[in-house]
């Protein structure tokens, strides 16, 4: 597998700026991982659909990388957002993925729902842990690494030598950072879950899996948005990663990137987004207090940071405590006991499958219940 180009942009960040905000080590922390706003304006290599050449070698153009050159399907594959993961396990190869950034923001509780569907977790190497460094994907040794280089030479103390240094000695770099949209330095195109997942099933060989996953996914979403209000509730999403917390990041859920898939669909309205209230990025690091949220005062209240929990845990522990809270308990959405976790920061497509459902039964109950998709159906696809 060849590399082309790729854009160097920005100097890398150091690793305790990283613990200290752009990833956190254990989702019960309340260090956040911030998404929201769009600033797509910036550089841009053209992207292009797959290309096969006579010797059955193929190339997949996808920014910031460009064009790749592949004699074969990888087979052992390093990635960095789990939601790429998820993408693998959607197209079949749940058992090329060799590494994730951290275990515990990886969400695979979806596939306990999908007959042969599965992860071994315990056999990925967590970067984090393992420390981000060109030593580890040394030893990781994958043929093909799902990473945006500039992700990792922006966050981490990794170089655009040591990239280069990987690419040749291991395999080349491809992918493109899709959850947020607020990195000043990624000044390059953005995809969309489904413009990703599709550039992805190219480098895979798995064009007609993903026809069938993306129509599946169209018909689900064509349905369920004939019965959503046009004007749903308006809506905050925060982090607040501790069992009784007391200050918050905020996000824009108007904002773009991928993770923000299902409010948008589910048509949820930005109660922070025309306020002052600045949304995280990686330079903006202030957090709101329960006075702001209730001067905001929205009607349903999205908390990250807890997708480990169950539903009823979630509700014993962060709604518990909101409801006792002298300033929290008057918020409209506590009041009313529409206090929801927020979703994984990295969001694949089954599992955005599995969040949107969730969502709608939870903001539309007398319109949504159950299950909303056949998961049988959806198996079949996965693993046919």
């Amino acid at each position: 597998m060849r590399r082309r180009t790729f854009i160097k942009a920005g100097g890398a960040a150091t690793l305790a700026g990283l613990l200290a905000g752009c990833a956190s080590p254990n989702e019960g922390s309340s260090d956040p991982t911030q998404e929201p706003a769009d600033t797509t304006e910036g550089t841009t290599v053209e992207s292009g659909d797959e290309e096969t050449t006579a010797d059955s070698s193929y190339s997949v153009s996808m920014t910031p990388v460009g064009e790749v050159t592949f004699d074969g399907v990888p087979e052992k594959t390093a990635v960095y957002m789990p939601g790429y993961a998820d993408m693998l396990v959607a197209l079949g190869h749940g058992d090329a993925v060799a590494s994730v950034g951290q275990k515990s923001r990886f969400h695979t509780g979806p596939y306990d729902e999908l007959d042969g569907v599965s992860i071994d977790k315990s056999n990925l190497v967590d970067l984090v842990n393992s420390g981000v460094t060109r030593e580890t994907f040394l030893n990781i040794d994958a043929d093909f690494h799902l990473v945006d280089p500039n992700w990792l030479t922006n966050v981490f103390e990794i170089s655009t030598e040591d990239i280069e240094f990987l690419e040749e000695r291991v395999g080349p770099f491809f992918g493109n950072t899709i959850f947020r949209r607020t990195d000043a330095w990624h000044d390059y195109e953005y995809y969309t879950l489904y413009g990703a997942f599709e550039k992805v099933a190219q480098v895979f060989q798995e064009t007609e899996r993903y026809e069938a996953f993306a129509s599946f996914h169209d018909d689900y979403i064509d349905r369920v948005s004939q019965d959503v209000p046009s004007e749903g509730p308006r809506g905050a999403l925060v982090w607040g990663g501790e069992d009784n917390p007391t200050s918050f990041s905020p996000y824009h859920l108007s904002g773009e990137g991928a993770n923000k898939k299902s409010f948008h669909d589910l048509n949820v309205r930005d109660a922070i987004a025309n306020s002052d209230v600045e949304a995280l990025s990686e330079s903006q690091r202030s957090k709101i207090d329960y006075e702001t949220l209730l001067e905001l005062d929205p009607e349903v209240l999205f908390v990250r940071g807890h997708e480990a929990k169950s539903r009823e845990e979630f509700r014993n522990t962060v709604v518990s405590f909101m409801q006792d809270h002298d300033t929290a308990s008057r918020i409209t959405a506590v009041e009313n006991g529409d206090v929801y976790r927020g979703g994984p920061i990295f969001l694949g497509p089954i599992q955005h499958l599995f969040l949107t459902e969730r969502f709608a039964t939870s903001l539309y109950p007398e319109t949504f219940s159950g299950e909303l998709f056949d998961r049988d159906e959806l198996a079949d696809i996965v693993t046919s």
